[in-house]
């Protein structure tokens, strides 16, 4: 058997001689190249004139004959069976991927639409997905009947598509290549290694130690999700295509001269064309525009069948009726005068099928088509005999003698079971049962003195890189289910397996679904019967909480993972109030298995800020670190990853997104905080925003601009100093409109106060203008504010249009009272008011500009004072901002009043609105927060070895309530909270913006 040429990869015809396979599953046969070409296993160059190397025929692994000794990369075709616990892919959408070789076909990527995996980065051509190894990293493997010190996490080894400049962390020398796909990588600690030195890597080497993300990640020892058939998709909440099989069959993409570039020729480079023309032909379907495309097909391909020599025959092989009826075929050339024996083990070779070849039998597809009568092929002449369609390649039906065939031999793998081997192989026949199984299992795992009654069968399909599971009765038949599967395809047949299995879920009785987008402010009854109203008594959950009612969001816990998987299939496609309900399956953290020396990193990334940059970073960061640690907030927000890790008694926290991101996860994290083991968790930036003012003053710079590494973001969070970020209620107490309108005796409508937080500064009057208009703006046409840039020029145009048109802000110092800190302030004429808790507003301008002698101090963030300035116009407003001028000073307290005579704008934090007249309280909130200030003065580093596994020295803090950094202790950082008798807003507890107390 041998392979068809013409691959266009140096290949000029094919050496005749014996398939060799190796103990890995490839099957190789001998190659002659006429320019240079590279050995995937040793990257050097093979080429010359006599038989230089060998090339599977079925995933294109090309090598030297020197290298088949060593060879350690299995076939895609066996490597799905070697996989101990398979996890499926978080597949993205299909688009064009340059740079990058397949993990299947092992071509590259360009030209071709393909996807890669969210978490792990496995890139496939679209047409590749039916042959996906499931081998996506597995991010929780928590095990009760381990302890911390028992606990060790392996290599997530990826083959290919290393960064340049990698070295083998065993022999020290080069094991990337730009031209193949070759090395191996852990996609978590980075180490690389050539793949025949994967065996002799020294022993403290063969433990992920997740290199210099050690102090921030999240060990996956640490995470356990309920067992269930929901994928870690509905877990961490990836926005994935959805998998769509018939896009695997469809017409393929093709250059101009009509040869398919996705995938290789014995899995149908033309034969997949071929195919999509049968299924136009049945359906009736005439695409006229592709009948050039597919007349160059058919001459490229009469003209291969010219030059191919004249004993040898290519034909379709289909592995059941699953894949007939789908068009999913492999081709193989054999001789015309090929033995049925030989045709039956070349079929059985394409799909790589283990099993005896007696156990299998051939049909052919066009005489069963025709109507005859289905007969086996045999011999004499079987190649010759077959029917023959103009303009079509014979095709064969690799098919199981599932009537003939009552006994077998299935795979059982133990999950997470205390055994000496991982798994075995266990006989069967049409009358052995589950029970009968289990039984066999458990005396073979030497596990015989634990009761039948307590275990349970688990059949596990891998199928186009998706893992689904299905639990057998005790009364049913393993090998009846087996060959059933057989039937349909025979390859599927091999890539289903038996995992025995303990029936109590590991995960424990308390499986959490968070639930959101009900409506805000309801009581705990009220929550509970919207939801009884879709569940059943069979479905009903134990427990309802933590409720967070200004969210009108909630976790519902269940005693049974089957139970929480029924009501999320019910509850993630509900209504209420017409508005999709929002359902999230959530992981559980046990705090025990995390190292006391880690400190993991939640990171919640705002996809939606400023320049849209978020989907990239959250990309990274899932790759880089363990999956569930990383949450879009498009996704329910900031609470669900707070409600993971709520056990944890330290963590860290980093925000990518603007400062209004910033502010809401600070606003969650008090709403959680009573909840929680650390209520108060240092906070680092990645700004995404436009203003980024709260990142520029903690040294994260003014805008993520996409070409900085996310490897080196997180170094910087690694080395980080904690700081303290002072915080300020605002009360806004609107005046009744049947009490006069006097400062002092009006009489206040406490019911309809509202109270805000405020982290970064608080305007009125013309700023809020501006902002207000910015605002709707952007409300009015979301879609078109997508970047930094124009998100400053439309601020630009209102800022222009306000200098021109009427001014509503004009004499705002005749329409308002301020007193601070008990005394009244004497206003300059001015058009706004801005009150700063730190030195950045309006994009990084410094509107109480540079220090000077005078009666003010020295202002910063954790002094417990306010700095209030005043602008006089549009234009003074530009001045400040392009740094030539700097706001008028007014004057700094820590208590401020503001009455007013008539309807302002305002805002705080960058939310605008018109405030009605009445007063403004701005106070010291008993509300903490801890930021992270990124380290001015950095050694460089050279990441030329991204594998470097760098020693982790845990640095301990003598006293954990002060920061590593804390402020100077003088005069300006007592003035804070004074124990004075609490009013209104000092009862505050992080209310929502405009939420009514």
């Amino acid at each position: 058997m041998a392979s068809d040429s013409g691959r266009g990869d140096g290949v000029v015809r094919t050496i005749k001689t014996t398939t060799i396979h190796d103990n890995h599953g490839h099957s190789f046969t001998k190659k002659t190249f006429t320019r240079p070409i590279n050995c995937h296993h040793c990257t050097e160059y093979l080429w010359g004139f006599i038989n230089t190397g060998f090339l599977c025929e079925v995933c294109n692994f090309l090598v030297h004959e020197k290298c088949l000794k060593t060879i350690a990369n299995p076939c895609v075709g066996v490597a799905a069976t070697l996989v101990k616990n398979p996890v499926a892919h978080c597949w993205t959408e299909e688009k064009s991927i340059k740079g990058k070789f397949c993990n299947v076909c092992r071509k590259k990527m360009q030209e071709v639409p393909g996807s890669r995996c969210e978490v792990c980065d496995y890139f496939i051509h679209e047409h590749c997905q039916e042959f996906a190894v499931p081998n996506c990293v597995e991010g929780a493997t928590y095990d009760p009947w381990k302890a911390l010190p028992d606990v060790t996490t392996s290599h997530n080894y990826r083959e290919g598509n290393l960064p340049p400049n990698s070295k083998c962390a065993k022999c020290r020398k080069a094991c990337w290549s730009p031209d193949c796909l070759t090395g191996m990588r852990c996609c978590w600690c980075g180490l690389t290694v050539h793949s025949s030195c994967m065996a002799t890597v020294p022993e403290e080497m063969q433990v992920c130690r997740f290199g210099c993300l050690e102090p921030i990640f999240l060990p996956p020892t640490a995470v356990s999700i309920p067992r269930t058939q929901i994928s870690q998709v509905n877990f961490i909440g990836v926005k994935t295509k959805e998998s769509n099989i018939h896009n695997l069959y469809s017409l393929p993409h093709r250059s101009d001269d009509g040869k398919n570039l996705a995938i290789s020729d014995d899995w149908s480079s033309t034969g997949a064309a071929e195919a999509s023309r049968e299924m136009e032909e049945q359906m009736g379907i005439k695409n006229r525009r592709d009948e050039k495309d597919f007349n160059k097909l058919k001459d490229k391909e009469k003209q291969k069948e010219k030059e191919r020599e004249s004993d040898e025959e290519a034909i379709k092989v289909y592995d059941g009726y699953n894949s007939l009826r789908k068009r999913l075929f492999r081709t193989i050339t054999v001789s015309k005068n090929a033995s049925k024996d030989e045709l039956l083990r070349a079929s059985m070779t394409a799909f790589v099928v283990t099993q005896e070849s007696q156990n299998f039998y051939l049909l052919d597809v066009y005489a069963v088509c025709d109507g005859d009568r289905e007969e086996e092929i045999q011999d004499p002449y079987p190649v010759q005999r077959l029917v023959r369609k103009e303009g079509r390649r014979p095709a064969i039906l690799l098919g199981l003698r599932d009537n003939e065939n009552d006994y077998g031999v299935i795979k059982v793998w133990a999950r997470k079971l205390r055994v000496a081997t991982p798994s075995l192989t266990i006989p069967v026949s049409s009358s052995i049962t589950t029970e009968q199984v289990i039984g066999e299992a458990l005396a073979r795992f030497r596990l015989e003195v634990e009761p039948v009654e307590k275990f349970q069968l688990v059949k596990v399909t891998l199928e186009s890189g998706r893992v689904t599971e299905s639990v057998l009765n005790n009364g049913d038949i393993p090998w009846e289910v087996l060959k059933r599967r057989g039937f349909e395809s025979v390859r599927l047949m091999e890539l289903t397996r038996f995992y025995l299995q303990l029936k109590e879920d590991p995960h424990g009785p308390n499986v959490a679904l968070f639930v959101g987008n009900l409506p805000p402010n309801l009581n705990e009854k009220q929550y509970e019967t919207i939801l009884l109203d879709y569940l059943d008594d069979e479905n009903k959950f134990s427990s309802i909480g933590p409720i967070y009612y200004e969210y009108g969001s909630m976790v519902i816990t269940f005693d049974s993972s089957n139970v929480a998987v029924i009501a999320y299939e019910i509850l993630k496609n509900r209504l209420f109030d017409d508005k999709k309900l929002l359902v999230i399956m959530l992981p559980t953290v046990e705090p025990s298995m995390v190292p006391l020396r880690v400190l993991p990193l939640l990171i919640f990334v705002n996809v939606k800020s400023g320049g849209c940059q978020g989907l990239e970073l959250i990309s990274s960061f899932r790759k880089l670190l363990n999956p569930y640690q990383v949450f879009d907030l498009s996704n329910g927000g900031p609470l669900p990853g707070l409600h993971v890790f709520r056990k944890i008694e330290k963590y860290k926290i980093l925000v990518c997104g603007g400062d209004g991101t910033v502010g809401w996860v600070l606003q969650c994290l008090d709403n959680v905080g009573q909840d929680s083991q650390c209520s108060n968790p240092p906070c680092a930036i990645v700004p995404l925003g436009t203003g980024n003012d709260l990142a520029r003053v903690l040294r994260w710079g003014p805008g993520y601009g996409g070409d900085e590494d996310p490897l080196s973001l997180l170094r910087d969070v690694i080395d980080a100093e904690e700081i303290r970020l002072d915080r300020w209620t605002v009360v806004f107490r609107p005046i009744s409109e049947d009490t006069p309108d006097a400062i002092g005796s009006a009489q206040m409508n406490e019911d309809n106060a509202q109270i805000f937080v405020m982290n970064n500064y608080f305007g009125l009057g013309l700023d809020a203008d501006l902002c207000l208009d910015f605002h709707n703006a952007r409300e009015e046409k979301p879609e078109k504010f997508n970047s930094r840039l124009h998100n400053k020029g439309v601020y630009v145009k209102v800022s222009l249009r306000k200098m021109l048109g009427r001014r509503m802000c004009k004499d705002l110092h005749k329409e308002i009272k301020l007193e601070v800190d008990g005394k009244h302030i004497e206003l300059p004429p001015i058009e706004g008011i801005i009150i700063l808790n730190i030195m950045s507003w309006g994009s990084g301008a410094n509107a109480w500009g540079p220090e000077k002698d005078e009666k003010f101090t020295k202002p910063n963030h954790w002094d417990g004072m306010l700095e209030v300035v005043g602008v006089q116009g549009v234009v003074h407003l530009g001045q400040i901002q392009s740094g030539l001028r700097a706001a008028i000073r007014i004057v700094q307290g820590s208590h401020i009043k503001i009455h007013m005579n008539c309807d302002v704008p305002v805002q705080v934090d960058g939310e605008p609105w018109i405030q009605p007249a009445g007063d403004i309280v701005v106070l010291k909130s008993a509300l903490k927060a801890t930021m992270l200030k990124k380290r001015k003065h950095k050694i460089k580093r050279r990441n030329t070895e991204p594998h470097m596994i760098l020693p982790l020295v845990p640095v301990a803090n003598p006293n954990p309530e002060v920061p590593n950094s804390a402020p100077p202790t003088g005069s300006n950082s007592g003035q804070g909270y004074t124990g004075r008798a609490p009013n209104l807003a000092d009862l505050c507890d992080s209310p929502s913006h405009a939420t009514a107390v």
